[in-house]
């Protein structure tokens, strides 16, 4: 595999390990745990023509990523792109979050360089494991000058993906990621890198501080009878903001109408999202609809996907910031 252009000198790359199902093997209880080192995934992957650097940063399934380990993550991947020596970073994480970690690293990434997020499907002690090939090529990604300006980037199967839109479709399958509203925006094959498309992104947000590690920022959903309990709950536990998970294009009813009319007037955040995995948010409809809960103060998250709403405000709010309309404009 290509890992640069002809005539260019070899890049450097450092990966960062996180855990997740690229890291996991059966453990005596039956169930995988991350348990493999960065250093151990870089032998299985084979060699790439790149000049790689390991760094461990945490051995942990993305279902237990919390704000802290997300913010950790960050930090590092900033100190790495700060280097000169260094060409690009790759994240080894868990494909359950990795939607979130990506969308998050893109909010506050601001160099050139590529950041590439990868991972598996397949435990690293399956026979048919799909992480050493994924890990090849989110290298030979990094190192690629085509990937440069694009921000953080998903390498998964062969297939390149622009973290701000990206989002896990499937449980199981070897190819888990779609962009919502999109496709992939480039391919990884033999003969290199292909970046086809490329992101228009939005100024990055200031890097994140400890605020961000508490900042608690809830998704409810609607569906038939649903009433305002778990909205109510979520701001007595402390919740900043909560984000609605409308049916269709954002609609709501009529006791989730009232409640966003009172939590709005006492201070709290309101984003309206849908529960539908692809479209946008689209005020049609009255009656307790998205046009009744935006007109009651609802922020209206647009084609963001659901939980990359989610961490937007999270990061908007843990840097003081006062969310309303014109902040989110950029990032819809």
């Amino acid at each position: 595999m290509a890992a640069r252009d002809a005539g260019e000198r070899a890049a450097r790359v450092i990966v960062l390990a996180t855990g997740g199902t690229i890291a996991s093997a059966a453990t005596d209880g039956g169930g995988a745990v991350a348990q493999r080192t960065a250093a151990e995934l870089l032998k299985a992957a084979g060699p790439a023509g790149v000049d790689v650097q390991a760094n461990d940063l945490m051995k942990v399934g993305s279902y237990l990523m919390t704000h802290r380990d997300m913010r950790t993550i960050a930090a590092a991947v900033a100190a790495e792109v700060a280097r000169e020596d260094v060409h690009g970073v790759v994240v080894t994480h868990g494909t359950d979050t990795m939607e979130e970690t990506g969308y998050l690293l893109d909010l506050v990434h601001e160099s050139e360089k590529p950041v590439v997020l990868t991972g598996a499907q397949r435990s690293s002690d399956a026979a048919d494991t799909d992480g050493p090939r994924n890990l090849r090529e989110a290298i030979t990604v990094a190192a690629s000058p085509q990937a440069r300006g694009c921000g953080v980037l998903i390498s998964f199967a062969g297939k390149v993906f622009a973290a701000a839109r990206t989002r896990k479709f499937h449980t199981l399958t070897p190819e888990p990621f779609a962009t919502a509203g999109g496709g992939p925006i480039g391919r990884v094959s033999a003969e290199g890198v292909r970046i086809t498309t490329r992101p228009v992104r939005p100024d990055p947000l200031p890097p994140l501080d400890e605020r961000f590690d508490s900042v608690r920022v809830d998704v409810v959903p609607v569906y038939p009878n649903a009433d305002a309990a778990l909205a109510e709950a979520a701001v007595a536990a402390g919740a900043q903001a909560v984000v609605l998970a409308g049916s269709g294009a954002g609609n709501g009813n009529h006791a989730m109408l009232a409640w966003v009319k009172e939590a709005v007037r006492t201070g709290t955040v309101v984003g309206l999202s849908t529960r539908v995995p692809d479209g946008p948010v689209v005020p049609i409809y009255g009656n307790g609809g998205a046009v009744d809960l935006v007109a009651a103060g609802a922020l209206n998250l647009g084609a963001v996907p659901l939980f990359h709403a989610r961490m937007l405000l999270a990061a908007l709010l843990s840097s003081g910031a006062e969310v309303d309309d014109v902040l989110l404009a950029p990032y819809l």
